[in-house]
Formats: structure tokens, C-alpha cells, sequence
């Protein structure tokens, strides 16, 4: 009787392990997200309708916008980046000036300490909140206020602990001891000027303090770093060939344990994934919306070090509001009950798992949609660039058309650490 139970558990830990496995790839995402969407499509879903006939306005809109944006089609990946230029500030000159003395991996380390950093305090900050900055006196919100705001704090050595000798860094002994003051101080928070989930924000830095010394074969072992995933990949790419997927295994495998509340398989933390009742067998949902959002963030140093990423469009798009807004605003997808637009709901609950579980089946048609507009093929328009273009950029024109101050069609509750 003995050797059976151990037989079990032995089976069973294998299959809770393949389990955690296929909950944290691409394909499960586009698996369960599509057994919403299907069930929307046929009229059967518990919140929404879809409505594809909507579809060709709905690419016409975003090509208008990505020509507007783009008008020789060069367009860049949809990353973190992109928000550290807000306002016509050439901030990532002058983060290289500040790097010139290192060598193009250290630069790369550092580039991937601001990225991570950055994207884990990119939650929605709420309509109310706005970052001022020092040197230039701009006001900017939402993502770009965010992103300026923590650009800066990192290159005060806010998140270092040895700052006076290397400030451009990002380290597990500096994080578990921030406090929650020099994080709202860095936000600009006070009581007239408030950012919602400050303190979730602090419990995921802290926590990413903790796990960065669990996994030295991903952080480095004398002074873990976020930044040290550099070094990973390297050593993981193929003849400087790196796969997009292996990037965001990575991300899942080293930060999964930050996220408090989660749902948990055989005590692993799976992140960004909820319950419907309507996804089949266990009713997991998988989006890991900040994780592949960090993965493309990541992929710029990469190319700079001269691997080419490939398999780029394995990953997903990204379920967030500013996406799932444009499919509601333009009308491919419309609540069952007008009160679903009239009331705030959690990140948890049935609405929003399924209004993302949507946006995620509809952006993979929207993108071959815009590429037929186009003319382009997916190695010429990834949906990484299809987002930057793009969705995301016409799911806020067009919420600032419809409602005041460009707040989504749909409130959540934030947490600070999912939107």
C-alpha cells in the first residue's frame, strides 16, 4: 500500500508540474481565450456577444491609426520603451550617455533592471493620479507617468543599494528594503495626487527582492539582478538565434512567486490566470498580460547584443484595457447587460475574465485583417507591432472620443498589479 501511495504522488506531482507547464505557455492562452470566444461567437456566453461583422471597421480604424502614427510603416515593437520617450524627451540618449563606460552586456543588464522594474510598476495608476517631472517641469499620467516616473527613480539609484557607486541598477538587498514613503515620494504621491495600489506595488518589488536570491541560475548569485536574465538568454540562444517563447518561460519561471492571491497549483503560484466556469476541465484561464508585455519589453537589448529573436508571434496579445476597450467601443464585442458598462468589477471576477479572455482571440483576427489591409505578412507585421501601431493606440483615441478624461468602457478595480 505504501509504494502505491508514493506511486501516486509521484504521478501526481507530474502531472501538477505538466500542468503549471502548459498554464504558463502561449498556446494555453489561445486555448482556453478561445473557448470563450467561441462561446461568444455562438451566442452562448455568460457576459458578452461578439460581433465579427464588425470586424473589417475594426481593422480599418487601427490601419488609419497606424498610418497616422506610422506612415512608413516602421514600426517598433510595443514595449516599455516606447513610453520613456513621452513627450519628446530623448530619455534613452541620455540613459546611454549614462552607460557609455560599460560594456555592451553591462549596458544590456542595466537596460533589462530599468525594463523589468518598469513594467512590474506599470499597473493602471487610476484618472486621477499625474507624474511631474523634475528636469523638465511635464505633467504625464496613466503608462507614460508610470513609466517616466520610474525612469527617473532608477537613475536616481532609487532602487540600489550601493547608489553612490552604481546607481543604474536594480538589486534583491535594495528592494526588500524599500519602504512604501521613497516609493510614493518617486511617484510624486501625495493626498492631493494619488496613485491607486501603492502598496501592492511595494509587495511586488519586495517580493521580487526575494525571489531574485531563489534562482541564482537565472539572477546571479553575489548581487542578484533582475538585469542578470541577460546572461541567461545568452547563454540559451542558438547560434545567436534566441525563440521568443524561451524568453517568456523565463519570465514565468523567475517572477511567478511576486504575485499575492493567486491561484496556486501544488503550492506554484500561476500568476496572471482565473477561474470561468465556462474554460473546460479545471476552468483556468491563463492571459499573463504584465509577463508578455515584460517578454517584449526585453527583446530590444536583446537585438542590441546582436541575437535575432525569432517565433515572435507564438506570444499573444495582450489582454488590457485599452485592447478589450477598442473590441467594446467599435462594437466587436457588447455586454448582455447594459449595467456591466455602470459598475467597477474585480480582476477576478467572471466579467473581466471573460471581456479579456475575448480581447485576446480578437486581436490575433484584427492583426490578419490589418495585414491584408496592408499588404504586409507576419514576418513583416508582427502582432507585437500590430499592438504598438496599432490596438492599443486606437483603443485609447478612441476611449478619449467616447468618454471624458479616456477612462476604459469597463471599470476595474485595481490592485496595482494586473492593469
Amino acid at each position: 500500500m505504501e509504494i502505491k501511495t508514493t506511486e501516486a504522488q509521484r504521478l501526481q506531482r507530474r502531472d501538477d508540474r505538466e500542468l503549471v507547464a502548459y498554464l504558463r505557455s502561449p498556446g494555453a492562452i489561445r486555448e482556453r481565450c478561445g473557448q470563450l470566444f467561441e462561446l461568444a461567437v455562438e451566442g452562448q456566453s455568460r457576459h458578452f456577444s461578439c460581433n465579427l461583422t464588425q470586424l473589417p471597421k475594426v481593422a480599418e480604424y487601427v490601419t488609419r491609426v497606424i498610418r497616422e502614427q506610422y506612415p512608413d510603416l516602421q514600426i517598433p515593437f510595443h514595449s516599455r520603451w516606447r513610453h520613456f520617450e513621452a513627450g519628446g524627451v530623448p530619455r534613452l540618449s541620455q540613459l546611454d550617455q549614462k552607460l557609455a563606460g560599460l560594456t555592451p552586456l553591462e549596458k544590456a543588464v542595466a537596460k533589462f533592471d530599468l525594463a523589468i522594474i518598469s513594467v512590474l510598476l506599470d499597473a493602471g495608476a487610476g484618472d486621477s493620479w499625474y507624474y511631474r517631472e523634475r528636469e523638465t517641469q511635464l505633467d504625464f499620467r496613466r503608462s507614460e507617468g508610470l513609466a517616466v516616473a520610474s525612469f527617473q527613480m532608477f537613475c536616481d539609484g532609487t532602487f540600489s543599494s550601493n547608489k553612490q557607486v552604481v546607481p543604474l541598477q536594480v538589486n534583491a538587498q535594495r528592494l526588500q528594503a524599500l519602504t512604501e514613503k521613497e516609493l510614493a515620494d518617486g511617484f510624486g504621491v501625495n493626498g492631493n495626487n494619488p496613485l491607486v495600489g501603492i502598496a501592492g506595488r511595494l509587495q511586488l518589488l519586495q517580493k521580487l527582492g526575494q525571489v531574485l536570491f531563489c534562482s541564482p541560475h537565472l539572477f546571479g548569485e553575489q548581487n542578484p539582478r533582475p538585469g542578470n536574465l541577460v546572461r541567461y538568454f545568452i547563454e540559451n540562444s542558438d547560434n545567436k538565434k534566441l525563440v521568443a517563447a524561451t524568453v517568456l518561460s523565463a519570465v514565468l519561471e523567475g517572477f511567478s512567486e511576486i504575485w499575492s492571491g493567486r491561484i496556486e497549483v501544488a503550492g506554484i503560484n500561476l500568476g496572471d490566470v482565473w477561474f470561468h466556469p465556462s474554460v473546460s476541465d479545471d476552468g483556468l484561464v491563463p492571459f499573463h498580460k504584465l509577463s508578455q508585455w515584460l517578454t517584449y519589453s526585453l527583446l530590444e537589448p536583446l537585438e542590441e547584443l546582436g541575437l535575432e529573436i525569432i517565433g515572435l508571434d507564438a506570444l499573444t496579445g495582450l489582454a488590457e484595457y485599452r485592447n478589450g476597450g477598442l473590441c467594446l467601443d467599435l462594437g466587436l464585442i457588447s455586454p448582455k447587460d447594459p449595467e456591466i458598462l455602470l459598475q467597477p468589477y474585480r480582476v477576478a471576477s467572471e466579467v473581466i475574465v471573460e471581456w479579456r479572455a475575448l480581447t485576446v482571440i480578437l486581436l490575433d483576427h484584427i492583426a490578419a485583417t490589418v495585414r491584408e489591409k496592408l499588404g504586409m505578412s507576419a514576418e513583416e507585421l508582427p502582432l507585437v507591432k500590430i499592438l504598438q501601431g496599432g490596438t492599443w493606440t486606437a483603443g485609447r483615441k478612441i476611449a478619449a472620443e467616447r468618454r471624458k478624461g479616456g477612462i476604459p468602457p469597463i471599470q476595474i478595480e485595481s490592485d496595482g498589479t494586473v492593469f
